[in-house]
């Protein structure tokens, strides 16, 4: 459609598109609702916008389009709306010749209608834009104190470095605690360790430097009706002393139940006159020995245990009582390991035929009590709860104390003037 067709020559458009263009833009000054936005920079580019359109004498849609679309900021829908209802209208007018007054009434309502049109509802888009803003500031609780009402002192400076510097200590010392891992131990009641078996293992390392090592036996015996003499499997005797002495190394498996294990001559083929048993253990491990720094345990309570002063006819009974024990990673791996208390005693059996042989006696029995070692570390939002209460608490405080001091001072100055009633 073309918007010239009403008109008989240029200076009916000229003549109608200015005068539209006066009159809106007097409607506009006196509108409240625009005045956010209408400018007379952009109100002269309409002017000259228009007149240069209306040179033409057949002024094409698209410069009008693209003159509205740039300065006046519409959205090209509009603008289609805006084109229906002008086709609608010419669709509907009856042909023939009009009167030479019609054209230029076309003219100045086609241009100032359009213009006005435009510009209404750009400015109910801008205002209510305007009110959506307004109605989310209700909701700030961070309300913004403009600087000119704001007043720096030295000692809030000083104060504030020292808040600075307390938080940066408090935050480095909060991230080595997360990014380090720590020891949780708990207890209960249970076999941990149900897939062993009902089996222990056994690692005894044991030096006896005044006995022959073909004298130097292990025996093993409990409640389960289990006693063997002279165990060696897995065992090993290196000779001390030029063979005067033996050291006693072995692994081996005992029952979870009540027993003893004992390191004797009683397998020997002839026995000794005297047997010397005094020895020096240098490992008593049961199950898996946990190497774990944080984890301070009882695993080798008899490890370095020295009786090479005592009785050399003496035997020695050690009386353990073990602890099972499980160490859980971070990566949910279990092992299984057991701690032991031990007492010991030293004495010279006799009986009714004399004095009986010496040995070295470890008696144990098992506890029903599981000590469990969980290696973790601290949780995320945990280390973000922290640092938030670190930043906040240290602001606040600062802040109590920084407004403290410049009250005092404030009152101060005002007794030294004589302002102070």
């Amino acid at each position: 459609m073309d918007y010239s067709s009403g008109l008989h020559s240029q200076d009916d458009w000229s003549s109608g598109a200015n005068r539209a263009l006066v009159g809106g833009r007097s409607k506009l000054r006196s509108s409240r609702r625009t005045t956010h936005w209408y400018s007379p920079d952009r109100s002269r580019f309409l002017v000259s916008s228009l007149g240069t359109m209306c040179s033409s004498p057949r002024p094409p849609l698209a410069l009008l389009r693209t003159m509205v679309l740039k300065r006046t900021l519409v959205e090209p829908d509009m603008w289609d709306e805006l084109k229906d209802r002008k086709e609608r209208q010419s669709s509907t007018r009856q042909p023939g010749p009009a009167p030479s007054n019609k054209p230029r009434r076309d003219a100045q309502s086609m241009v100032g209608t359009s213009i006005m049109t435009i510009v209404g509802r750009r400015d109910r888009n801008v205002k209510s834009k305007y009110i959506k803003l307004a109605r989310q500031e209700v909701f700030d609780i961070y309300r913004k104190v403009p600087k000119d009402l704001t007043q720096p002192t030295y000692t809030g400076a000083f104060i504030s470095i020292l808040c600075c510097f307390f938080i940066l200590f408090l935050f480095l010392s909060e991230l080595t605690g997360f990014i380090a891992t720590e020891i949780v131990n708990e207890l209960y009641v249970d076999d941990p360790d149900k897939e062993s078996g009902g089996k222990i293992e056994v690692s005894l390392n044991v030096s006896l430097p005044n006995l022959h090592c073909d004298l130097v036996g292990l025996d093993i015996q409990d409640e389960m009706g289990r006693h063997e003499v002279g165990h060696i499997d897995n065992s090993m005797k290196i000779p001390l002393n030029q063979g005067d002495g033996c050291r006693f190394e072995g692994e081996f498996t005992i029952n979870k139940v009540p027993g003893n294990f004992h390191v004797s001559t009683h397998s020997a083929t002839a026995q000794p006159q005297s047997p010397d048993m005094t020895h020096n253990i240098h490992k008593l491990v049961f199950g898996e020995k946990l190497q774990v720094k944080k984890v301070q345990g009882a695993f080798n309570a008899l490890g370095g245990a020295n009786r090479l002063s005592s009785n050399p006819l003496a035997s020695h009974d050690y009386i353990l009582k073990i602890v099972p024990t499980v160490y859980e990673d971070l990566t949910g791996k279990h092992r299984f390991s057991y701690q032991y208390t031990v007492a010991n005693k030293e004495y010279v059996a006799y009986s009714h035929t004399g004095r009986i042989i010496p040995a070295i006696w470890f008696r144990y029995d098992l506890s029903p009590i599981t000590v469990k070692y969980t290696e973790r570390r601290q949780p995320f939002y945990r280390f973000v709860t922290t640092i938030c209460a670190i930043v906040g608490g240290t602001f606040t405080v600062a802040g109590i104390i920084d407004s403290c001091i410049f009250t005092a001072s404030e009152a101060w100055k005002k007794i030294q003037i004589g302002k102070m009633s």
